[in-house]
Formats: structure tokens, sequence, C-alpha cells
């Protein structure tokens, strides 16, 4: 029987750069982790930043977070009650560290044991129909007492009946701002009671972060990210509980649709959803029929020891203290892989592959496979200009691992 790996848990010191380079100019989810494998640890990876924006062609200097701007965050988190768990931490969501665009860090008020239930995601329209909330209630509270945590986006309407409906079985609220700034303010006194009854508020954002229209999509794909399913109960065309169902699919999570009135303008979402091929959920059992299967095969064990299957620890030798050697991540993760990584704070590719890689991208997206191939050139050499480019501010992915040139904002 192979034993479990040691439980590894960041610094301080370690916790410190973390947050500061995930709060840099230009670096995302997937721009950090490949940061942290390729550089060796968060403050290796700040120090090669500058350089490696250069050599993207950044017109100006990166901006990095500054030592005084974390140190403010952290007072802040402590007055708002909140703390920081990392990407590799047992504390981490197991179900969330699985997708692509992980958050590196996520702050957490409440109950740590709530992030490491098997999860529903619950959401709808904020301009919800008085049946639309009735059935929400009676959704929540079904699944809840089969075991379930629910998430939810603490919107109006459906998701903050949800929310309520599952404070006693427990419910997770995901924050498109800070947790000193939720969004919408109102909702704060639902705030304190999930925290009180053992439920989690979590964000990805700076604590006191204001958010703003972009942040509630990202919020989206951590509610789908949290759960083996989600369930839309009311949606128009174009709302974000679509964005929501569409992130849920692309991580390969369950959709369910509550079918709805052809005369309601809430229901022609999700009956669009319905005809698409969305699990259809007129009772909890629609829910829990597709999902208990899932929950008895628990997809995400492995992820709850340290490390992901999808995506690699982000451990490497050189974060890992002096008193906890993390033998099995090293091995899994890093071991040989570290010694043969590319130092990208001192080496770069070849110029003819720089400029053929700039040449085949477009603002049209192609793979990241594809390019490879059209550069005929080693993919680490590949992905080590894409990273620089993107630090520029000059790529976008798209749709996963598609890449693009960013098209040019104009000023306001």
């Amino acid at each position: 029987m192979a034993v479990a790996p040691k439980a590894i848990r960041l610094t301080d010191a370690q916790r410190f750069d973390w947050l500061r380079l995930i709060r840099s100019e230009n670096v995302g989810p997937r721009t950090f982790r490949a940061l942290i494998r390729n550089c060796g640890g968060a403050g290796a990876a700040l120090k090669a930043l500058p350089e490696m924006a250069r050599r993207g062609g950044a017109a100006k200097p990166i901006r990095l977070a500054t030592v005084e701007e974390i140190e403010r965050e952290l007072t802040a988190a402590r007055h708002a009650g909140a703390r920081f768990i990392a990407l590799d931490e047992p504390d981490y969501p197991a179900a969330l560290r699985q997708i692509d665009s992980a958050p590196p860090i996520i702050a957490l008020r409440g109950r740590e044991e709530a992030l490491q239930q098997p999860a529903v995601a619950i959401v709808g329209s904020r301009n919800a129909s008085g049946a639309g909330l009735t059935f929400t209630e009676r959704l929540a509270r079904g699944i809840g007492r089969a075991g379930y945590v629910i998430v939810s986006g603490l919107a109006r309407g459906i998701d903050q009946r949800a929310h309520l409906a599952s404070l006693e079985t427990g419910t997770i609220a995901v924050l498109a701002g800070g947790h000193a700034r939720p969004y919408p303010a109102e909702a704060a006194p639902l705030i304190a009671r999930i925290a009180e009854s053992g439920g989690a508020i979590i964000s990805e954002m700076p604590i006191e972060w204001e958010p703003r229209g972009r942040d509630f999509p990202r919020r989206n794909r951590i509610v789908s990210g949290m759960a083996l399913g989600t369930v839309i109960v009311e949606a128009a065309r174009g709302s974000g509980s679509l964005i929501t169902a569409r992130f849920a699919a692309e991580q390969n999570r369950e959709v369910f649709a509550v079918p709805g009135s052809p005369l309601d303008p809430r229901a022609e979402g999700t009956n669009d959803l319905l005809r698409d091929g969305a699990n259809l959920c007129a009772r909890a059992e629609d829910v829990l029929n597709v999902l208990d299967p899932v929950r008895a095969r628990d997809p995400f064990s492995i992820l709850r020891e340290g490390f992901s299957s999808s995506t690699g620890s982000l451990w490497d030798e050189r974060d890992i203290p002096d008193d906890e050697p993390g033998p099995a991540i090293r091995s899994r993760a890093v071991g040989d892989a570290a010694s043969a990584s590319l130092d990208l704070a001192t080496r770069d590719a070849p110029a003819p592959v720089r400029a053929r890689i700039l040449e085949l991208l477009s603002p049209s997206p192609i793979s990241i496979d594809e390019l490879v191939r059209a550069a005929d050139a080693p993919i680490k050499e590949v992905r080590i200009v894409l990273l620089e480019l993107e630090l520029a501010g000059k790529l976008e992915y798209s749709g996963g691992a598609r890449v693009a040139l960013s098209i040019p904002r104009e000023r306001d």
C-alpha cells in the first residue's frame, strides 16, 4: 500500500513571495505556474520577471507588486478574518485544484473543512421569479441533505437563495472582489451567517479589491470549478449563469438545467442548455442520480495529497523547507525534471525560434501544439517565448491551450 506524502505548507516567507508574484502585472494563474516550475520558486521568478518581460517586447518595465503592498494586504486579511491557502497545500479545494486556471492562492474566511466536501453549484438569475426562488430553496435543501456543500456566487436572486437554504448543511460563497469589499454590499449579513454556520467564503482577488465587470466571469470559473456539477435554475440568453455553465462543461463537470416556460425570458437560456444536451433538473434526485456515482469514485482523492494530477505539483526542491523533505512530492512532480528544466532567469530561446514564433502568431487563436509543429522548435523554447510575450502583455490565452496576439485596446 502506497504511503501518502507528508502534507507540506508554505512558510511565511514563501507565502509572501507567492502573493507578491500573483499580484504582479500580467501574471495570471497559468503564467504563475509556468514561472514557479521553471524558475524554481516565487522568489526566483520575481527576480526573473523584468528581464523576461523585456525579452517579450514590453514597452515599459513590468510592474512588480511591492513589499509594502503585500504587507498591507496581509494586514487587511487579518482584519477581515481571512487567511491564505496556496494551490499545493492540503486545505486547498481538491476539485478546484484540477482546473487549468486554478487560482494559485485563495483567501478564505470561515471553515476550511467546507472546502473538502463534495459540492454542487447552483446559480441563476438575479431577477428571479418567485417559482425559481422556491425551487432553488427546495433543490439546495435536498442536495445539501444528501451530503453535498452548495456553492454559489452570492449574487442577488437565485445565488443568495441557494446560500440561505443550505446554511445548515454547508455552503461556500465565491466573491468577485476582495473580502473587504463584498458585492453586493447588502450581502454582508449573509456572509457573516455563512462563516458562523461553518461554511466558507473564498476569493482569489486582493483583500481590498473592488469588483469590476470582468471579475464576475473570473469568479464564475471558480464556482463551477469547486463543484462536481452545476445547476442553472433560471438564465436569460447572454446571462452570466450561462458563462458558469460553459466553464463547467470545459472543466468536464456535469451541467444541469431547470426547464421553464417558453414565454419567460428567464427560461430561454436554461431551455437552450437542455436542447444542447444538459442534464434535466426537475427535482433534487435528478442531480443526485448523476453525481452520487461520481462522488462514490472520489475522483479528486489523489489531489488531496498536495499535488495535482492535471497540472503537476508547484513545489520545487528549493521551495521545500529543510525539515520537510517531501520525497513523494519530489519524486512525482519535480525530481529529475527540475534539474532538466530551463532557468528562465538566465536562458533565452534562440533568435530564429523567437522570430519564427512571432511570425506565426496573429490575433486568431492557435493551439500550442500546432504552433510547436509549425515553428519546428522544441516545446520548451516555444513556451519560453510565449511566457515572455504574456508577461509583456502581448499574448492572450483562448479556450485552454490556444494562444493569440493581444489586440491593443483603445484608450478611453
